[in-house]
């Protein structure tokens, strides 16, 4: 078989994460793919994937292999659309990831907008609160917020958001406003479990980029993993919440909420688009992040 056909085959593999599924989606038998993949082991003299009569496995040597083979294909696709005077237009399908609320709230005007502006581009959105994999997962585009431990893929800064300690005007006038955040021990607080994981929240205890960082200790009368919920409970008076500054724009606007604790607030974190093409990155991955800058920046 074609080396390049293989290695289609075999990344599809690992994309499915199985013979048959991978064989399914393109159209060949589930025979083809489970020689093509064997020839690549054979040609090679390494193991590709571990098979059990329940599961594949990608091995660590693999998982390297099917990186490099994306790496490969994409510039053969690329070659060939330069050749055929189509590698400039903006076309193709585009998978973008974000969170679920940075992508209700923010990102999907940019997919709207992107959608019009090049019709023969197509768009799946992955909005789901987990990092996923770009290559694994074959996403083109995926939107981080916060600092990238993982400094290998090419990441474009968009906009930056706080974290905002908010509460309703009818619950600060019953129970107070906290001035400090050790006030917070006091009050009745709603833990959105998706923006701060753990016990406690942090803040700054004074103004300045080299302000001390205070840890109050926080027992929740309610926890959820729900943003939204989180937000409707501090809505209708039942404590205070703490969230990212772009899920509360629409309240904070509407006075249905209100910042406590501001000056303590700790610093903005940024929002980055992530890719893995980097300088190379195809023209519709290119005009998409593009737009997401011009939308979103500032």
């Amino acid at each position: 078989m074609d080396k390049l056909d293989a290695m289609t085959l075999f990344v599809a593999v690992v994309q499915d994460g199985g013979f048959s599924a991978a064989a399914r989606r393109l159209g060949v038998s589930a025979p083809v793919v489970t020689r093509a993949v064997s020839e690549l082991e054979a040609a090679m003299n390494v193991r590709l994937l571990v098979r059990t009569t329940r599961v594949v496995k990608v091995t660590e040597v693999g998982e390297r292999y099917a990186q490099d083979c994306r790496r490969v294909l994409g510039e053969l696709q690329e070659i060939e659309q330069a050749a055929s005077g189509t590698h400039g237009a903006v076309k193709g399908k585009l998978v973008v990831s974000a969170s679920v609320m940075f992508g209700r709230l923010r990102l999907n005007a940019v997919v709207l907008d992107y959608l019009k502006q090049y019709p023969e581009t197509e768009v799946e959105c992955r909005f789901i609160d987990r990092n996923v994999n770009l290559l694994n997962e074959d996403v083109d585009v995926a939107i981080r917020i916060g600092d990238l431990p993982d400094a290998s893929f090419h990441a474009t800064p968009l906009t930056t958001v706080r974290r905002m300690a908010v509460a309703s005007p009818a619950y600060l006038k019953r129970n107070g406003t906290p001035r400090q955040p050790k006030d917070l021990a006091q009050h009745t607080l709603i833990a959105a479990t998706g923006v701060e994981p753990g016990s406690e929240w942090k803040f700054r205890a004074g103004s300045g980029v080299d302000a001390a960082t205070v840890a109050v200790p926080v027992r929740a009368r309610l926890a959820t993993n729900s943003n939204d919920h989180a937000i409707v409970a501090a809505s209708e008076g039942l404590g205070i919440t703490r969230v990212l500054s772009y899920m509360v724009e629409e309240q904070l606007a509407a006075g249905e909420l209100v910042e406590v604790l501001a000056k303590h607030a700790p610093p903005a974190v940024p929002v980055q688009a992530l890719q893995h093409q980097g300088l190379r990155a195809s023209r519709k991955v290119r005009a998409f992040i593009d737009l997401a800058v011009e939308r979103l920046r500032g």
